[in-house]
């Protein structure tokens, strides 16, 4: 005889990957594309306030003086990281919300929260361990079917055969 809780469990197990999947890339994107969208001017896009200024993207005046002091690193001058952290922010949120290298580009955004919890903010661990579980779930089960990556294996198994 199943108990109420069994078939609650029984239901929970049927929610399908790529739904949860979907929602952890479309979540996770958001996350470091608006952290991206605060170091640089002349690119905004943000869906939800309804902001669109398409230009060719560059630091803000703010964003050098920002990796000076609070978001220093050691080993890397404030200049390449400032550059490094918005290219990041941008380029590999876009990958993982299209689903198109997408275990790659979460484990890059890993490493880039490693960075940020041992270097910049240790006291924020809560948050962090929040992303690096949703990354780790996407590097490990994938981006589901609604994704570049799923239509690339379907081809790729086609072509083997």
């Amino acid at each position: 005889m199943n108990s109420p809780i069994t078939r609650v469990i029984a239901l929970l197990e049927k929610i399908p990957h790529s739904l949860i999947a979907f929602i952890a890339r479309f979540s996770i994107a958001a996350v470091f594309w608006k952290s991206g969208q605060t170091k640089v001017e002349g690119l905004a896009i943000d869906l939800i306030d309804g902001t669109f200024q398409i230009g060719w993207p560059h630091l803000a005046d703010s964003t050098i003086p920002l990796f000076k002091s609070e978001y220093a690193i050691p080993l890397l001058s404030p200049d390449i990281a400032a550059h490094l952290a918005a290219f990041a922010e941008h380029f590999f949120p876009v990958l993982i919300l299209l689903g198109l290298a997408t275990r790659f580009s979460a484990l890059a955004l890993l490493g880039m929260t490693l960075t940020i919890q041992l270097f910049v903010y240790p006291d924020a661990y809560p948050t962090h361990g929040t992303w690096a579980a949703v990354l780790l779930y996407l590097m490990a089960r994938g981006p589901g079917v609604l994704s570049i990556d799923h239509r690339i294996a379907m081809w790729e198994r086609a072509r083997s055969r």
